[in-house]
């Protein structure tokens, strides 16, 4: 369509506390695009996520992982977003498997700035899965070779 422009669209998946706080942080990154929020509690939100945000299950590596793995389907299938991104936690990695694997997703990993020098299980399960990988401190280069070190981000 002439004078049409491609819109991005961005799927924030996030933890709830210092992860959503974390990834609320890259704000600017995102915010000139279309996107919203998949979450993993309720909580009381702030009034720019409202209308924009979607709860998932609970889980904490245990069988409600096959409900995320739905829920990430349900979603994604709906929303379509162009890319995932996330500072973790455990969320992403169903998102991550079923966006990348059956719709083409990007994703967009940043291992937390809390990890200093030993990353966390979601970064080494991202580590494999994410498209774009960043860790914000060089103590972690040894452990994502093909990563790319980007220095705190907050």
């Amino acid at each position: 369509m002439p004078g049409s422009i491609f819109l991005m669209k961005v799927c924030i998946v996030s933890s709830c506390g210092g992860h959503l706080t974390e990834v609320r942080d890259f704000l600017s990154a995102y915010s000139r695009y279309e996107f919203f929020y998949v979450i993993n509690d309720t909580i009381d939100l702030p009034v720019d996520m409202e209308g924009r945000t979607v709860v998932i299950s609970h889980s904490e590596r245990d069988l409600l992982f096959l409900k995320n793995l739905y829920e990430a389907f349900v979603i994604l299938r709906r929303h379509r977003p162009n890319v995932l991104l996330s500072t973790g936690a455990g969320p992403i990695v169903p998102f991550a498997v079923v966006g990348r694997f059956f719709f083409g997703t990007k994703v967009i990993f940043v291992e937390t700035i809390t990890r200093i020098r030993r990353p966390s299980l979601t970064a080494r399960l991202m580590y494999f899965i994410a498209h774009y990988f960043y860790y914000q401190w060089r103590e972690l280069e040894h452990f994502f070779p093909k990563g790319k070190y980007f220095g705190p981000l907050l």
